[in-house]
């Protein structure tokens, strides 16, 4: 990583004026608006909002998985916008694990296959200095996720809220210091739902990650420390969620 701006780990995620705009023809879309927010290590932060309200284009921001029109993301004090596209690449494999509504699990392979690759691409195994997935913390994370007894089990062959389980433990296997879990309930019955909602505030505060959770439920975002309401593109109101705002982790998510 060749670019480091002066902000300190404070602030583990900062944007300022950050703003997406999508051309269709001769039509411009703000997506985002002028976003500035700032997210502290260990905390739990839920970003909800209606369908259209940019919310999942913010998500995308946040992930690198798209470039700004205007304004910046800093990621544990790395400006997006001033990588390479390889440098954006490797800091999302090491430092964001992601989750997806969809689950977007391979369906050829097993539920331990999917981790196991999930660890591969994130290049960790690979070089002199590779380092083998770690077994006991893999066991550590399929006895709180509750899919010990079913890692051989190819996707069809497990439940939704099992394969989104799945999908946890997949982004978390790589010990990354951000959770980024977009809709992550959307697919899912209540029970399913809130047995997700359950692992991810558990993860937060066992495995030291920070979360930030988007979501179309008030419901689901009640869990959060922090709720950040998002309507045409911008934030427009703040509250409190019933988890603290900042957790302050016995167990680093990333290896030192």
């Amino acid at each position: 990583m060749t670019v480091v701006t002066s902000e300190q780990p404070r602030h583990i995620i900062l944007t300022e004026n950050l703003t997406k705009i999508y051309a269709a023809g001769r039509i411009q879309v703000v997506a985002v608006r002028g976003v500035s927010l700032a997210v502290e290590p260990g905390e739990f932060v839920a970003i909800v909002g209606p369908s259209g309200s940019g919310k999942s284009t913010l998500f995308y921001l946040l992930g690198g998985l798209t470039r700004a029109t205007e304004g910046r993301v800093v990621i544990d004090g790395v400006d997006f916008a001033a990588l390479k596209d390889h440098e954006r690449t490797k800091l999302r494999k090491h430092r964001i694990g992601f989750v997806f509504q969809k689950f977007n699990l391979l369906p050829t392979l097993s539920a331990m296959g999917n981790i196991e690759i999930a660890y591969t691409v994130s290049g960790r195994a690979s070089g002199p200095n590779g380092v083998p997935m770690d077994r006991q913390y893999l066991d550590h994370l399929s006895e709180m996720l509750a899919i010990k007894g079913r890692l051989e089990h190819r996707p069809a062959e497990l439940s939704g809220g099992e394969q989104q389980r799945v999908a946890i433990a997949r982004a978390l296997i790589t010990r990354p210091a951000i959770v980024l879990a977009d809709e992550p309930t959307g697919n899912l019955d209540t029970k399913s739902s809130d047995a997700v909602l359950h692992m991810l505030l558990r993860s937060n505060r066992e495995l030291g990650q920070t979360t930030l959770m988007i979501t179309h439920n008030p419901e689901a975002a009640a869990i959060a420390g922090r709720i950040l309401h998002m309507r045409d593109g911008q934030i427009v109101h703040e509250a409190a969620g019933s988890s603290p705002a900042a957790l302050r982790p016995a167990v680093s998510a990333a290896p030192s």
